[in-house]
């Protein structure tokens, strides 16, 4: 039920948890996708995040620091538990699935962060032409075991 609450206060933050869905629902793992009601356009995304971030009273963690590459291990080797994946785990994915993003005309911007024992990767992305929501993806990982 953590992991629930916490996705929660996050789509909540972002006014996305009205059609919000999981992706991903496990006992350790969480993924939730949605869109935000929220006005915000590209150039207020990472203002948002850091603004939520402060919300949870969570710690932003460096991806490319010790403590962020191994939060990225536990959550990767979580989501194999539940589904499989074809290919190995690997932090530059975050990077590869941001210029994705970008090459489909998206700006971007993410945050991993941890609170209370909780893994948070916050992704929030929208179409840089300004038309249409900002998308809300969360990954909310229990470490507590």
């Amino acid at each position: 039920m953590k992991l629930h609450r916490i996705a929660g206060e996050i789509m909540g933050f972002f006014e996305a948890f009205e059609g919000s869905r999981p992706a991903l629902d496990s006992r350790e793992i969480l993924i939730v996708r949605g869109m935000s009601r929220k006005r915000m356009n590209a150039d207020d995304m990472s203002r948002e995040l850091d603004s939520l971030i402060e919300h949870l009273g969570a710690a932003e963690l460096d991806l490319l620091s010790e403590e962020g590459a191994a939060l990225i291990g536990v959550m990767d080797e979580q989501i194999r538990s539940c589904v499989e994946v074809g290919t190995e785990t690997d932090i530059g994915g975050i990077h590869r699935l941001k210029e994705s993003l970008e090459d489909m005309n998206f700006s971007v911007e993410y945050r991993l962060c941890m609170a209370d024992e909780t893994g948070l990767f916050v992704v929030l992305y929208r179409d840089r032409s300004g038309v249409g929501p900002c998308f809300v993806e969360a990954v909310v990982s229990d470490l507590s075991e």
